[in-house]
């Protein structure tokens, strides 16, 4: 019986073996072995902050077999990356950066995923909590109120540029507005040790300060306003520009985080550790 088992498993190694090597029909993540290779992602800070692509990764993994792998930078830096070709896919967000990479033939094609918002944090009596962003950054201007902005050209730097660029005011003429130059965990650090303002994504920030073993000082102080909304998008660097960019894994993982049953997970992150998702999944729409 022991022999036939082992027959009956050789003859069964030999069949895969020769249907793989005739190019057997069948989709990308079928094709995905247990060892499906690596692929390469630039990507903002707040996705890793957030913790979420550490929950994702594991799935990805046993799905498809491909071992995803990231670095985590401003989304200025991360599209300069998928420019460069030293990435195979990036997932970042800021829309109109997002769709200037794909125009240039930098990236494939955009796809929405999720989206948070963006918060206002500060020190609480200094400032009456509102939903106008624009009230918040006229008082922080006019009142030369400490506020540490990114400096990073990440999309939350480039959202809050855009904020006090609307507004028609410079910001670095409060000489209490500093750039960090760091991530949204970093920055948000050095705003809570210096009671000063600053602009967040709210996923960082529910995880950030339930997290820290630092007692925050800050809270949020602006929240609701409709320019706040925060798109993320996933786009997979074009091959015809750099060919030797897994390509194959870019799809597979763009089909993989833009299907119902990744979006529904994406929707349940961080509900019982925050009281509140950390993201919403929106494949298939867009803001």
């Amino acid at each position: 019986m022991k022999i036939k088992k082992l027959i009956v498993l050789l003859l069964s190694a030999v069949m895969v073996f020769a249907f793989t090597a005739c190019g057997g029909s069948g989709s990308d993540e079928e094709a995905a072995s247990e060892d499906g290779g690596v692929l390469m992602m630039a990507t903002t800070t707040s996705t890793e902050d957030t913790g979420l692509l550490d929950y994702l990764q594991p799935i990805f993994k046993e799905d498809t077999g491909i071992d995803l792998q990231w670095t985590a930078v401003g989304t200025g830096e991360a599209l300069k990356m998928g420019e460069d070709g030293q990435v195979d896919i990036v997932l970042v967000h800021a829309k109109a950066s997002e769709e200037e990479f794909v125009a240039n033939g930098w990236g494939v094609e955009r796809f929405p995923v999720m989206y948070n918002d963006f918060v206002i944090v500060g020190p609480d009596g200094k400032l009456v909590d509102t939903a106008d962003v624009a009230a918040v950054f006229g008082a922080i201007n006019d009142q030369q109120l400490p506020f540490v902005s990114r400096g990073d050209d990440s999309g939350t730097d480039k959202k809050e540029k855009k904020i006090w660029e609307s507004l028609g005011i410079d910001p670095s003429s409060n000489p209490n507005y500093i750039e960090s130059g760091q991530g949204m965990g970093a920055t948000l650090t050095m705003a809570n040790e210096m009671g000063a303002f600053c602009l967040t994504d709210r996923g960082t920030w529910l995880k950030q300060s339930k997290d820290s073993e630092t007692e925050y000082v800050i809270d949020i102080v602006c929240e609701g306003d409709p320019q706040l909304l925060n798109q993320y998008g996933v786009i997979a660097v074009n091959p015809e520009k750099y060919p030797e960019v897994n390509n194959e894994a870019a799809n597979i993982f763009i089909e993989w985080i833009t299907s119902e049953e990744i979006q529904s997970l994406i929707g349940e992150y961080g509900v019982e550790e925050y009281g509140q998702a950390l993201f919403t999944p929106n494949a298939g729409t867009d803001n």
